[in-house]
């Protein structure tokens, strides 16, 4: 099978396209042909081995596992002894997480993973990309803010793949969302569901005089002195990127009238990423959430993709497709 991978740290040449054996499911394993498979964040940390602590999961010196990727669709090709959730030819989308293996044209998971049935009319990029964006949103939006019916919620980088899933999420749960983005996208998170939306290179969203129950900076620009003015009393700061100061002003800030959080949503337990994957296949399904996709490369072009998503400017996931059966969208 071909993979993509990059046995060394650095920048987005060091994505290659190389050819590995064809991957046998163990016991209570799954072998899935992956059709589609995001290109994000975490894995532009994977691949440079910046910020320093993703060296921390992903290898010191160089990728414990040089086959990249986590969120992926696809349907089931084989079923290891003992297997029974799953059946050859089910189609499925979840993520590896720190284990990786995504970027390939199959990828081994266990039945008990992050894996979850995909409902027929969301396509393979929808799935990967909902992996990609959305799986982060909603518990930062859920569990980290608390969000509700009738709260304000500003969503920082809201042209991205996790902060248009977040105003999206956002108008779901009843918020009114206010979306934070470039002139370029101004009407992409309109067409959204943000109630209300910014352009950053011409205002300063903390500086308005609005208040807000959350703000959630998904792109990880901002910080949670500048947030702080724009929070009411009881308001949290939610961010995406971790940093020394954050995680100190998690601690410091619970006594304030304000507070900030910073959450590890890829680190969860398969347990907990299950039910939000079967209820965000359903959202999908319904039609309430549609996630952006920039767009679809070939995996040989992954080199391509790492750019993009390099750029912090992307519209929404990119994807790649590994398998040459990916043509067939649905």
């Amino acid at each position: 099978m071909r993979v993509a991978l990059a046995e060394r740290y650095g920048p987005p040449e060091v994505a290659a396209v190389a050819t590995r054996p064809l991957p046998e499911p163990g016991p209570g394993e799954l072998r899935v042909r992956v059709l589609a498979a995001s290109v994000g964040a975490a894995d532009g940390a994977w691949r440079s081995g910046r910020p320093w602590f993703a060296r921390l999961a992903f290898g010191l010196r160089r990728p414990r596992n040089p086959v990249m990727g986590s969120d992926f669709a696809g349907l089931v090709d084989a079923v290891g002894p003992g297997a029974t959730r799953f059946a050859i030819g089910d189609r499925v989308f979840g993520a590896t997480g720190a284990a990786g293996g995504a970027h390939a044209e199959f990828v081994v998971v266990g039945e008990n993973g992050a894996i979850a049935r995909l409902p027929q009319g969301v396509s393979w990029s929808d799935a990967a990309a909902l992996c990609d964006g959305a799986m982060t949103a909603l518990p930062f939006l859920r569990d980290g803010g608390h969000v509700g019916p009738g709260m304000r919620v500003l969503v920082n980088g809201a042209a991205g793949s996790v902060g248009g899933a977040a105003v999206q999420l956002g108008r779901h749960l009843g918020a009114e969302v206010t979306g934070v983005c470039s002139t370029a996208h101004l009407e992409h998170v309109r067409a959204l569901g943000a109630r209300h939306v910014v352009d950053r290179t011409q205002v300063d969203p903390m500086r308005t005089g609005e208040r807000y129950d959350v703000v959630f900076d998904a792109a990880g620009k901002s910080t949670y002195r500048r947030a702080r003015r724009a929070l009411v009393d009881g308001g949290v700061y939610l961010t995406t990127v971790p940093s020394w100061a954050v995680m100190l002003q998690q601690l410091t800030s619970r006594l304030g009238r304000t507070r900030a959080v910073i959450m590890f949503t890829g680190l969860r337990s398969d347990d907990a990423k299950r039910p939000d994957l079967d209820e965000l296949a359903a959202l999908a399904a319904a039609g309430v959430i549609r996630p952006a996709i920039d767009r679809v490369l070939p995996i040989d072009r992954i080199a391509e993709a790492y750019e993009i998503v390099d750029t912090g400017h992307k519209r929404g996931s990119v994807v790649v497709t590994p398998s040459a059966e990916a043509g067939g969208e649905r």
